[in-house]
């Protein structure tokens, strides 16, 4: 069974599938304690907020409610809801506190791809095809420590930066785990001048790439 946030049909607005038409299952439950998380009513599992699946997908606004659902019933509600993207973004929370072959297997079986996006910092459970976005939480209050296996996992890295200090972070980080990443993407903390700036000028210096949360900037979930 999966905890499940919310689900919606949207675009993609970060890193390589930017600009996809994606549906986003945001799954509940993450302890790794982000300072500038911005779906925080997803960190705790509070059995008080479990609602029916419906509930979760008629969301008007941001809430700890919950719903459990098996694979089998999550691709039903994409039916049932006439969803058209075709592409699945698996995020949270954290998702890989679950076990994400079951959902990940049945969807490509039913014509989706999928992706997930993680912290890095619980062990990876998809199958091959399914694309990887690790973002980094380094040095979190959760006290959580990304995983050499996630990194060598990810498809690519996403890492949202404000000061110089977090691109050093992820340098070390990279050195520490011995990977080298094909692709890294460099994403400003809350649209942030100062932060864009930083983003831009180290993604030239390195030949990094630059993700700048589009759906925020068109207004859209």
């Amino acid at each position: 069974m999966y905890k499940i946030n919310e689900v919606f049909e949207t675009i993609q607005g970060e890193a390589s599938f930017t600009g996809t038409p994606s549906i986003f299952l945001r799954l509940q439950g993450c302890p790794v304690g982000c300072a500038w998380c911005d779906t925080k009513q997803t960190w705790d599992v509070d059995n008080v907020y479990k609602v029916s699946l419906d509930e979760t997908v008629e969301k008007k606004a941001d809430s700890d409610h919950w719903a459990e659902a098996t694979a089998e019933q999550v691709l039903a509600l994409f039916k049932e809801r006439g969803y058209n993207a075709k592409h699945v973004v698996i995020t949270g929370g954290e998702p890989c506190m679950y076990d994400l072959n079951p959902v990940c297997e049945l969807l490509h079986a039913n014509g989706y791809s999928t992706q997930i996006e993680t912290s890095g910092t619980f062990e990876i459970l998809v199958p091959e095809q399914t694309w990887v976005t690790v973002s980094p939480k380094i040095n979190m209050r959760g006290g959580y420590n990304v995983l050499r296996s996630a990194m060598q996992r990810a498809d690519e890295i996403k890492h949202p930066v404000a000061m110089q200090k977090h691109v050093e972070e992820l340098e070390d980080l990279f050195l520490k785990t011995g990977v080298n990443p094909r692709l890294v993407y460099l994403q400003p903390i809350s649209q942030k001048t100062s932060a864009t700036k930083l983003a831009i000028e180290t993604c030239i210096a390195k030949n990094w790439r630059l993700s700048v949360q589009v759906h925020k900037y068109l207004g859209i979930s």
